[in-house]
């Protein structure tokens, strides 16, 4: 057959424009995140972030080459790493495919994540300038990832619901002002900051800073429990519990609110408010620069060539989360201190993760923590202590710290995993608190009904089985309402993990209800899988 010669050419011009358009669609950029291979570790996240704001396809590859990513590239990634000095390349198909194979092989250890959504970022910090600076305001900055600052009349007017992650600059929430008093209260930064702290107290009503704070640390729970990520450094992180635990005494001394402190307030705190910390001890004298006995006070002072901790590792299935706050191109994170520097393994509340720290000699176990983390109902919190990881001792005055110089910063990296949290689309499942009282068992033909003790009505999550707790059991059973479970007849396995894939319980059942002996778990938190799928987690305290 004989074509015109014009129409030879508009067939030969379809032909090559759809090549052109398939070739467009399935071109991968690899951003490695090892450590050989990556000039600046710190602005890859930056340009993960700035193709997730074009709605690009942006995959993580957790355990992967120190979590290396992927993007579905027009061209615009590619540009912005070589104006970064991103280390990066081209990808195709069958590449991909590859790794797809390799990290399957490879079972729980590696997952691929896909994140949906550029997240919306705030930072706390006060509108005046103090006298340190900030290290994930740096990072951030840095890594040219936009945020906005909000400080306490931003929160308290309700400021929090138009974001997903917020980040607390050095802050002290117990209203001691940084318990500063002793060293500093003559100085004019100092005194600046205690009528600031005043003012806007009483412009909300508050006759005391700490009440204030109180309203502060309330709203940020609360954004937290509907959803909301929370990262803080530092004293941030345990004055945040203390002001929760506080809540019905008074821990300030007259220098801070004009009043004595309640005799009693060690008596009255309520650790059952808190985070992540419990049975502590706090520390009101205006002179001593410490909160509590949370932190390890001189542990580590002059052990700068000494100290380093540990990242704990995590399979990447079922739950994503610690991997991914864990993602890095080395194990060993070089030590820095703060005014709180490690967190006191005892202090922590059963089911909080340690992502980091220094082990016991002899043992994977951590004796203090540097990095945690945990949930808050649809929520979570990520609590790293100490100041600037590349700083060993960051005082008030010195100069910030010039992150071009430290562009590969194993540390500021943990800093940056949390602020691609929000971007993962989480499946919350049930988490189930047990041991805490004794209930009897529920009717087989009532377990699906079970309210609110296993899973609230406005948490969307799997709901192929029912889990429920009664004293030392913990009762299965498969939910006849649920469409997922249509084709299922029986509970043939259940395993109980930790966090880190240690298998505890495997006990084979094959009946359509199952009854688990937990009385031997130690106290913590633990993954449930039924058949095979993760179907909840459950906290023994």
């Amino acid at each position: 057959m004989n074509f015109p010669v014009y129409r030879l050419r508009v067939l030969i011009l379809f032909v090559l424009s759809g090549m052109c358009c398939d070739t467009a669609l399935a071109a991968h950029l690899f951003i490695p995140m090892d450590a050989s291979m990556q000039a600046d570790h710190l602005r890859a996240y930056g340009v993960v972030y700035a193709a997730l704001q074009r709605d690009a396809d942006v995959r993580w590859l957790l355990n992967y080459r120190g979590g290396s990513f992927v993007i579905d590239d027009d061209g615009t990634a590619a540009q912005m790493c070589k104006e970064r000095g991103v280390s990066c390349s081209d990808m195709d198909k069958a590449e991909y495919k590859a790794i797809e194979k390799e990290m399957e092989r490879g079972g729980n250890t590696f997952n691929i994540v896909k994140l949906e959504k550029a997240p919306k970022i705030a930072v706390y910090t006060p509108t005046n300038k103090k006298p340190w600076d900030d290290a994930v305001t740096m990072a951030l900055t840095y890594a040219q990832i936009p945020f906005d600052k909000v400080y306490a009349d931003d929160v308290l007017d309700g400021a929090l619901d138009k974001y997903n992650w917020l980040h607390l600059h050095h802050e002290d929430f117990t209203g001691q002002l940084g318990k500063y008093w002793g060293q500093f209260h003559g100085v004019d930064w100092y005194v600046q900051e205690q009528n600031t702290q005043q003012a806007i107290a009483a412009r909300h009503g508050f006759d005391k800073i700490s009440k204030m704070q109180l309203a502060v640390v309330q709203k940020i729970r609360d954004f937290v429990g509907a959803g909301g990520n929370l990262f803080a450094m530092c004293s941030a992180t345990e004055t945040f519990d203390i002001a929760l635990a506080a809540q019905n005494t008074d821990i300030c001394e007259d220098v801070f609110d004009g009043d004595p402190l309640d005799p009693d307030y060690q008596e009255k705190l309520d650790y059952t408010q808190c985070f992540a910390f419990t049975g502590f001890r706090v520390y009101p004298n205006p002179v001593l620069y410490l909160h509590s006995d949370i932190d390890d006070f001189g542990a580590h002072i002059g052990q700068e060539a000494f100290d380093a901790f540990s990242l704990n590792v995590f399979p990447a299935r079922p739950d994503p989360i610690p991997a991914m706050l864990t993602q890095d191109h080395t194990a060993t994170i070089k030590g820095f201190m703060g005014q709180t520097t490690v967190f006191r393994t005892e202090k922590l509340k059963p089911g909080v993760l340690s992502l980091a720290g220094y082990p016991a000699p002899g043992s994977k176990s951590f004796y203090e923590a540097r990095y945690i983390h945990g949930d808050y109902e649809k929520g979570t919190w990520t609590f790293y202590s100490g100041h600037d990881p590349e700083d060993f001792q960051h005082l008030v005055g010195d100069p910030p710290t010039d992150l071009s110089q430290h562009p590969n910063s194993p540390g500021y990296r943990l800093i940056l995993n949390n602020v691609l949290l929000p971007a993962v689309k989480r499946v919350l499942v049930p988490k189930i608190a047990c041991c805490d009282v004794q209930v009897a068992p529920v009717p087989e033909t009532k377990l699906e009904t079970v309210p609110q003790k296993v899973l609230p009505a406005d948490i969307s999550a799997p709901d192929t089985y029912n889990i429920y707790p009664a004293g030392d059991q913990l009762t299965l059973s498969i939910n006849h309402n649920s469409t997922a479970a249509k084709n299922i007849n029986n509970i043939e396995r259940v395993v109980i993990t930790n966090a880190e894939g240690k298998e505890f319980i495997s006990q084979p059942v094959n009946a359509a209800t199952a009854s688990i002996d937990i009385r031997n778990l130690p106290p913590g938190m633990y993954m449930i899988k039924i058949n095979g799928d993760y179907a909840g987690k459950l906290m023994k305290e």
